[in-house]
């Protein structure tokens, strides 16, 4: 099996690509479906009540970082995930009946979206940390690569099928159809070969503290800039939902079929992304800083597209980008963390990059109602940009002194070359231009922390 897919070769992270997949296509096809319900059907094409949604939807999980990661290091994480997936369904399952019903209105879509948010709060965690008792250490970071795949290709199928389906049929019957693909991960999670799962250590009573993540983010420096780029690339260019339907429907005067269309433009560079990233054995900081370059530059050209197809087109590459930058993230700091405390890191993981919604998608909203879908746009670049010129200073200051504390460890001279014009000699599998996994030891800097340091 070749390298971008060897995962798929461990019996039980098959069986969760194939569930989760399903359920992703599910999950868009909602997502889709209640951005379009609420632009169009419940208020008059009003953006700011979409981001609204969105905020609710992640808001708790936001609030809910300190329990919800302590609660996926403490717990059983396959018994969190088949919990939340059947209070998911049941959502899905309540809201198609009253839509259905014709009695659906905002406050009810505003409700269920910040029940989900709770659901969610606790599930996000305890799925992105289930990752690595799927797989051997050193599969970790093409596992998040596949999950990505299986996001994005979600994303492809899901909104077509939501736009096609809202548009002959109705929304009420994808809500219900999401409610049918819960199942799909409910059984991969029932069916699993436990005995295969990675043991997980945990550390319970008072030794197991819900401040112990944020501890361990403070020791990391490497990991704490990850952190605050995914913050603004989190609030600011992951709107999606808000740039696609307002381009559609207010800028290009188009329906929901063509609205579907369109936001499936973005999962074909996203594929394509997601599959770039499992690719790479080691995720890196320098990585994430040009992928966040290439989003904000291409969200800019985005902005003055003079047709719905060009923009399209431009949007499949932003998605490319996307995925460079949250799947990469993703996978350094999981690769980086201690697996006794990984589920509370990866809850301000989700908070930053999630929740960070809370405060992004309003204002993206607000800004495509009051000067136009276009800079809502180009807020949404900048959410790119931003993020890369941090990232960027970050990695070049930190490549300088790692040059530099190298040449004088080796006693350089002017007439001997730096060992680091050589770097087969001295990178090894670690790699000091990429500052990677081990990246920041290569800087001169030793910040490995081990689960047993954080009481």
């Amino acid at each position: 099996m070749s390298a971008t897919f060897r995962s798929l070769g461990i019996f039980n992270y098959r069986l969760w690509f194939a569930g989760a997949t399903v359920s992703n296509v599910g999950t868009w096809m909602q997502r889709t479906a209640q951005d379009w319900v609420i632009l169009t059907e419940l208020t008059d094409h009003d953006a700011v009540a979409v981001g609204i949604g969105m905020a609710l939807q992640f808001g708790p999980i936001l609030l809910l970082t300190p329990v919800s990661g302590l609660v996926a290091d403490l717990v059983d994480r396959r018994k969190i995930l088949i919990a939340t997936q059947i209070a998911m369904g049941a959502l899905s399952l309540a809201l198609g009946i009253l839509f259905l019903a014709g009695v659906l209105e905002l406050w009810m879509v505003f409700l269920f979206a910040g029940l989900l948010g709770v659901i969610s709060a606790f599930d996000n965690p305890a799925r992105q940390a289930f990752v690595s008792e799927l797989v051997p250490h050193e599969y970790t970071s093409n596992a998040i690569g596949l999950n990505g795949t299986s996001f994005t290709l979600a994303r492809l199928i899901g909104p077509g099928i939501a736009g096609l389906l809202t548009a002959t049929t109705g929304a009420g019957w994808v809500f219900l159809i999401n409610f049918g693909t819960f199942l799909a991960t409910i059984i991969v999670l029932v069916t699993m070969r436990r005995d295969e799962l990675v043991p997980v250590p945990r550390r319970e009573g008072e030794r197991a503290r819900m401040r112990d993540g944020a501890r361990f983010v403070g020791t990391r420096p490497d990991i704490g800039i990850v952190l605050v780029g995914a913050l603004v690339f989190g609030a600011f260019a992951m709107n999606f939902a808000i740039f696609t339907p307002t381009m559609t429907s207010v800028e290009f005067g188009l329906g929901a079929t063509e609205f579907g269309i369109l936001s499936s433009c973005i999962s074909v560079g996203s594929i394509t992304g997601a599959l770039l990233g499992a690719r790479r054995e080691r995720p890196t900081i320098r990585i994430i800083a040009i992928g966040a370059l290439a989003f904000g530059l291409l969200g800019l050209v985005a902005a003055i597209a003079p047709s719905v197809w060009v923009y399209g087109a431009i949007m499949a590459g932003m998605g490319v980008a996307s995925m460079l930058v949250l799947n990469t993230s993703n996978a350094y700091v999981q690769t980086n963390t201690p697996a006794a405390v990984r589920g509370r890191v990866m809850a301000i993981y989700a908070a930053v990059v999630i929740g960070s919604t809370v405060f992004g998608a309003p204002l993206v909203g607000w800004v495509a109602d009051v000067f136009g879908p276009r800079w809502a746009v180009v807020v949404g670049a900048a959410g790119g940009l931003v993020p890369a010129v941090i990232l960027g200073v970050w990695w070049a200051v930190r490549r300088g002194r790692a040059r530099r504390d190298a040449r004088e460890a080796a006693g350089t001279t002017a007439a001997e070359p730096s060992v680091l014009d050589r770097p087969e000699q001295v990178r090894g599998d670690r790699g000091v231009d990429g500052l990677g996994v081990a990246g920041v030891e290569d800087a001169g800097e030793d910040v490995a922390l081990d689960a047993s340091q954080l009481r």
